[in-house]
């Protein structure tokens, strides 16, 4: 399959992750750094709110998505048009500055023997948006995991999302967002396909 994203490991391999509470000092560190002073009342708690934000913000690395779309159906009922899920939440941090980038998620299969339920789909999406990412990439390990559990005649993957890393620091650039774009099989070569799929979108 050309253009297949290498999946990167979580961690390098013999990598030991750190304690709890190792991680709780280290935003200890943190606030220091900036200038706070992490034993005043107020921030306490802060370490370990923070880890458990992180629990939640970085679920995906313990997910498998491929695992997810492990279990089809092929009862279609003659079935053979496009699958498109719509208008789906993306909520992801930078691996540049770990800062939200926010937006939505298009994406559409075309089913060649069986479909998987929409919301293995939706769950996939979720999985690569909880790791630190860049949208570029997440855009393409969507369409690679999809394509490797269901071998369907093609995939399309459309992410429309505000950086808060371009919005709250540097440029201050107000209300832009960036969209990635992954096309593979029929959407790839069928430009017809490609154009109906970027319409239902909406773009």
């Amino acid at each position: 399959m050309d253009g297949m994203v290498k999946p990167r490991p979580p961690q390098p391999e013999g990598a030991q992750k750190p304690s709890r509470d190792e991680a709780m000092e280290a935003v200890r560190t943190l606030l220091a750094w900036a200038g706070d002073d992490p034993k005043r009342e107020g921030l306490l708690d802060t370490p370990g709110r923070v880890v458990e934000a992180f629990e939640e913000w970085f679920k995906g690395y313990a997910m498998d998505p491929v695992k997810e779309l492990s279990r089809t159906f092929e009862d279609v009922q003659g079935y053979d048009d496009i699958v498109l899920l719509k208008n789906m939440d993306v909520e992801s941090h930078c691996e540049h500055h770990m800062a939200p980038f926010l937006g939505k998620a298009f994406v559409a299969y075309l089913p060649t023997n069986n479909v998987v339920g929409i919301s293995k789909i939706a769950r996939v999406v979720e999985i690569y948006a909880k790791r630190l990412q860049t949208q570029e990439t997440m855009t393409a390990q969507i369409a690679d995991a999809i394509t490797t559990a269901l071998k369907p005649a093609g995939v399309a993957v459309l992410i429309d999302a505000e950086h808060q890393c371009m919005t709250t620091r540097g440029v201050h650039h107000k209300e832009v967002t960036t969209v990635t774009t992954q096309f593979t099989g029929v959407f790839k070569t069928d430009r017809e396909m490609r154009d109906r799929f970027l319409r239902l979108c909406g773009y």
